[in-house]
């Protein structure tokens, strides 16, 4: 099983290598990188390009690991109970699997998906420790031992919200995925809008990283925020003329929007450009 990318993610040599590597290894790919730079959807397509199935375990604040094994519902087998329900007999009906079961009970060799993990606890990495490194977990409810009928690709994404627990790295094989470059940005930008103007695209390219290289920005626009905005700009009808502008009363460029996602930005911005008016007086 190799991934060699496919027609639309545009996959650098060193993530196509960091890849095939976690598959050989059979450990964890653990990706870092820059919200926005298509880490998430990485697993969708190796997903799609070795034709498994994806499992997908998205993170959040309040997500235990537990959870991510299985679920024992023993409120309603209560409830049940008060009301005569012969299924209370066996306790199996109320053992909800989770996404890791799901995964270790796939036929198929699945690609599993845990995203996001920083959201969580701190603890909840080290919880998966023993799981992901036997692929088994036991059931006490039901004494069962379930393990991965075949060993899933396991890619896990993070935000670099908080720090990793060594024990986890160790098992885990990383990769950060750099910001693209202006080339690699091009390759990007034609497998979504295949056949724009390229004068359009060097032009919205340019302006992009010019955008992400302003001192003090506190969020730089993301790969797609860029593919969002280029998709107003051919909405709206704005040239590259438009963008080429160096009025100093329209340094924000049109559409911001889409590029600038808080206040704080915005408002540099309009500082830069009361700044270069008087300069220009």
């Amino acid at each position: 099983m190799r991934f060699d990318g496919t027609s639309s993610y545009v996959a650098t040599d060193d993530l196509k290598v960091a890849v095939n590597a976690a598959i050989v290894l059979e450990r964890p790919l653990l990706v870092k990188g820059e919200p926005g730079t298509g880490k998430s959807v990485l697993a969708e397509e190796i997903a799609a390009a070795l034709g498994a199935p994806l499992i997908t375990w998205h993170v959040k604040s309040t997500t235990r690991a537990a959870q991510g094994l299985y679920e024992y519902d023993a409120v309603s087998r209560l409830r049940d109970s008060q009301l005569g329900d012969p299924r209370v007999s066996d306790i199996a009906n109320y053992i909800r699997r989770g996404k890791l079961w799901e995964a270790f009970a796939s036929e198929a060799r699945p690609v599993l998906l845990i995203d996001e993990i920083d959201k969580a606890d701190i603890e909840f990495p080290n919880d998966l420790l023993l799981e992901l490194d036997r692929m088994e977990f036991h059931v006490y409810e039901t004494g069962e031992t379930v393990r991965a009928a075949k060993r899933p690709i396991v890619v896990i994404t993070s935000n670099n919200e908080k720090d990793l627990p060594d024990a986890f790295l160790r098992r885990c094989f990383f990769h950060y995925i750099r910001f693209p470059d202006v080339e690699t940005m091009e390759k990007i930008v034609e497998v979504h809008y295949p056949g724009l103007k390229k004068r359009l695209v060097a032009e919205a390219l340019r302006l992009f990283f010019e955008v992400r290289e302003v001192p003090g920005l506190k969020k730089k626009p993301s790969t797609s925020e860029l593919l969002d905005w280029l998709k107003l700009l051919m909405a709206e009808d704005i040239g590259p003329e438009t963008l080429r502008e160096r009025d100093p009363k329209k340094l924000i460029p049109p559409l911001h929007g889409a590029l600038l996602k808080n206040e704080q930005d915005v408002h540099l911005f309009e500082r830069i450009a009361f700044m270069s008016r008087r300069e220009a007086r």
